[in-house]
């Protein structure tokens, strides 16, 4: 059975989104300045090997994740994002919501049943793993449903103060979770990963 990997932004003290929508506290936020080392990047490209889908939270989509990403890949080849672009084009991507009709995007699929049943079905199909992109309330619900086979935090150098966390909907305890990798980059993100 494949995996679903829930890769987040995460603060200094454990928020995945500020109380304050003004505050920009992520090292890089899908937009056109990539600031990352290139350390990170490699890292982080290399996760996309290991994947042949994408789940997204429909807002995410709606704020512009795909369409992002699908001018990215017109550009030319030399583009430092180019070939990232490309990846998340030619990735099979699944939007679960019940509020979209209908696909504008090449390879993505709307599908509208329960999270529980869609993601087990999508875990269920031959393929490599999938990872989950979106946005906090996505996000603990898949945490609260218990769908999460593991979790990527990427923790930037900052503390935001007040926020939410993707573990606010869990049950009277979250989840105990085992490290299972962690690694420092010199732009600051930490990266953690932990399996349920």
């Amino acid at each position: 059975m494949r995996k679903l990997i829930l890769q987040m932004q995460m603060s200094l003290d454990g928020y995945v989104a500020a109380a304050s929508p003004a505050l920009d506290w992520q090292v890089w936020n899908w937009g056109e300045d990539w600031n990352w080392d290139d350390e990170l990047k490699r890292d982080f490209n290399a996760v996309f090997e290991s994947i042949d889908c994408i789940l997204l939270g429909r807002k995410m989509v709606e704020e512009g994740y795909l369409d992002h990403w699908g001018r990215v890949a017109q550009n030319h080849p030399a583009d430092p994002h180019y070939a990232f672009a490309r990846k998340i084009v030619e990735t099979n991507k699944v939007v679960l919501t019940s509020k979209l009709k209908a696909s504008k995007w090449d390879r993505t699929e709307i599908v509208r049943g329960s999270m529980v049943d869609e993601v087990n079905a999508l875990k269920r199909r031959p393929g490599r793993n999938i990872i989950a992109f979106g946005g906090v309330g996505f996000a603990s619900s898949l945490v609260a449903a218990g769908l999460v086979d593991e979790f990527q935090f990427f923790v930037n150098p900052t503390a935001v103060g007040s926020g939410r966390s993707i573990f606010e909907d869990a049950h009277t305890e979250g989840p105990q979770l085992q490290l299972i990798g962690s690694a420092s980059y010199d732009c600051g993100i930490v990266v953690n990963r932990y399996a349920p």
